[in-house]
């Protein structure tokens, strides 16, 4: 089972707080959530950005101004590249999106000489706890890649594989959601799936079950599965939705998140430190779990990097 937020938070304190570089930090619902993620014992955040914004957003909100460490960057281009730079030189755990576009802190992220890029692609996971099912669900991707082919997809697919294996499950099942639950050569998504599955039959896809195509309803509600006679193994026992496009994606973050008013967290994956990128749509409490969470991978991405070295 993945570990509650609660529990996320108890083993970053034990393990001391861990720092965030915040790019381009004169962001009022950015700099209320860092703060709260301080004085719980979880971050030790290094503000980047113009000291003198930074400041005065400070007092206005209450905080005091000689609280963190700022450090000065003349624009938000600089404060993005200086929040990377950290990160290349382990001088921070992960990256929080400021007052900036995210087109410019990914090109930070993705440039070849002074980026982070670690894996074949950057995509975004949202992780919810759904009153529902009694458990947590990862839904993926609902705001990077907007129109996957299929290597994307399979991209997309481990990059939430190894977030869900450092959350503790040891072979997460991935749903491939579409619209049916059988190939038509009509409906692409449906042939993407269709290999997904191959590919994870025959090992070219690892610590996963993969199934599909298979609809939302008989991915997550094994009766929805039974009363269609479906047998594939992860009818019903999703922990991963891979989404057919951002769109199906979106909407179901956005349900998720608001309708259902699930407790949530996002995060972008597949670069060398997690990359927290809020929306100013997102409460507070989405804002800090995100951070509860870039933490909690951060720290086990770290212990699987001293196990592989002994």
């Amino acid at each position: 089972m993945i570990p509650t937020f609660t529990t996320m938070s108890e083993q970053i304190q034990a393990g001391g707080r861990k720092r965030i570089a915040v790019a381009n930090a004169q962001d009022k619902d950015v700099l209320l959530s860092i703060d709260q993620a301080a004085q719980l014992g979880l971050a030790e955040p290094l503000l980047i950005g113009e000291p003198q914004a930074i400041t005065d957003l400070l007092q206005q909100l209450d905080i005091a101004h000689d609280k963190y460490e700022i450090i000065a960057a003349p624009d938000e281009v600089e404060a993005c590249h200086t929040a990377i730079r950290l990160i290349r030189e382990k001088k921070a755990d992960a990256v929080m999106k400021g007052l900036v576009s995210t087109s410019i802190i990914l090109r930070a992220i993705l440039n070849k000489e002074s980026g982070i890029r670690a894996g074949s692609l950057l995509s975004h996971i949202g992780l919810f706890f759904v009153e529902q099912l009694g458990r947590f669900l990862i839904v993926t991707d609902a705001a990077m890649t907007i129109s996957p082919d299929l290597e994307k997809k399979r991209g997309i697919l481990n990059n939430a594989v190894a977030a869900a294996r450092l959350l503790g499950l040891e072979e997460p099942k991935v749903a491939c959601v579409c619209a049916v639950e059988k190939v038509n050569p009509d409906m692409p998504a449906t042939l993407d799936a269709a290999e997904l599955v191959r590919l994870n039959r025959e090992g070219d896809i690892r610590n996963c079950l993969v199934g599909g195509p298979l609809a939302l309803d008989n991915s997550l509600f094994p009766e929805a599965a039974k009363i269609k006679k479906i047998t594939d193994p992860v009818a019903g026992k999703a922990d991963i939705l891979l989404m057919p496009n951002i769109e199906a994606g979106n909407i179901c973050y956005k349900m998720l998140a608001f309708l259902c008013q699930s407790s949530a967290a996002g995060l972008v994956l597949g670069a060398g430190a997690p990359v927290i990128l809020t929306s100013r749509s997102d409460n507070e409490a989405t804002k800090l779990n995100s951070i509860i969470l870039a933490l909690y991978l951060s720290a086990g991405t770290k212990q699987m990097a001293i196990e592989g070295e002994q």
